[in-house]
């Protein structure tokens, strides 16, 4: 699904990330995780195409495809989604209209008609209901008052009504009550399947016990310093991660 091979980046000539390699294949869950300034939402924004991140070496695939030549809009018509950290504000716009909008421009971009309107609504009401979303949030405007709670079960409404290859979750947990956390990890764990896959970016193991990863790695100042199963993220919510900063600088 996804195979990042040497990858070095960054922003106005500033090197984040040096030399990142990772695979991730269709069903699986890997989660990255790393203290602030590690460079975890620098990946995540890079494989979405954010443009004023400059990628120097290495590539990015997508099923085979390397996508750097793509823009955002291209990438998320193949396939690729990207819940934002600190989603933005769209006022005047309803989240229904922006999602019929998101669904219907893809639609055209791999040459097929309009979504009809009955097949839209229905897919909205069976999205809505997974994620506990009350119908009346779905004619607000898009995150214009929304609490973080909100905001957040919003990004994965939209990841469910768009069905992406590659969802890349970044930090979706922050500013998230128990609750909260619990309908987001829910909503996440029922639209995994054996034909796409999660990225999940966090500081936080407390994510991890509800949407449980395959694999986990560590990402210290801009490389993957060490990759493990779901135990990987209970070693770390110990101890921390001084013990890996330790453990690389001894080899």
């Amino acid at each position: 699904m996804l195979k990042i091979n040497n990858l070095h980046a960054g922003v106005e000539g500033k090197e984040i990330l040096k030399g990142i390699n990772i695979e991730v294949n269709a069903g699986e869950v890997h989660a990255i995780m790393g203290p602030n300034g590690s460079g975890k939402s620098t990946l995540s924004s890079v494989i979405a195409g954010k443009e004023e991140f400059e990628v120097t070496e290495g590539n990015i695939l997508f099923q085979g495809e390397d996508v750097e030549e793509f823009s955002p809009e291209e990438r998320a018509h193949k396939g690729i989604f990207l819940s934002f950290q600190y989603p933005v504000e769209i006022p005047g716009v309803s989240v229904t209209n922006f999602m019929k909008t998101a669904i219907n421009e893809t639609r055209k971009a791999q040459g097929l008609e309009e979504m009809p309107a009955n097949e839209m609504l229905k897919k909205i009401r069976e999205k809505s209901e997974l994620l506990e979303i009350d119908r009346k949030f779905l004619s607000r405007s898009l995150n214009e008052g929304f609490s973080g709670g909100e905001k957040k079960r919003n990004e994965i409404f939209q990841m469910a009504m768009l069905e992406p290859k590659l969802a890349i979750l970044d930090e979706t947990d922050s500013g998230l009550d128990i609750d909260a956390l619990r309908i987001v990890s829910n909503g996440v764990n029922r639209l995994r399947s054996k034909d796409n896959a999660v990225v999940v970016i966090t500081h936080y193991q407390r994510l991890l016990d509800y949407i449980v990863p395959d694999f986990v790695h560590v990402l210290l100042d801009g490389k993957i310093v060490k990759s493990g199963g779901a135990e990987l993220a209970h070693e770390l919510e110990e101890k921390g991660y001084d013990w890996i900063k330790q453990e690389k600088v001894s080899n």
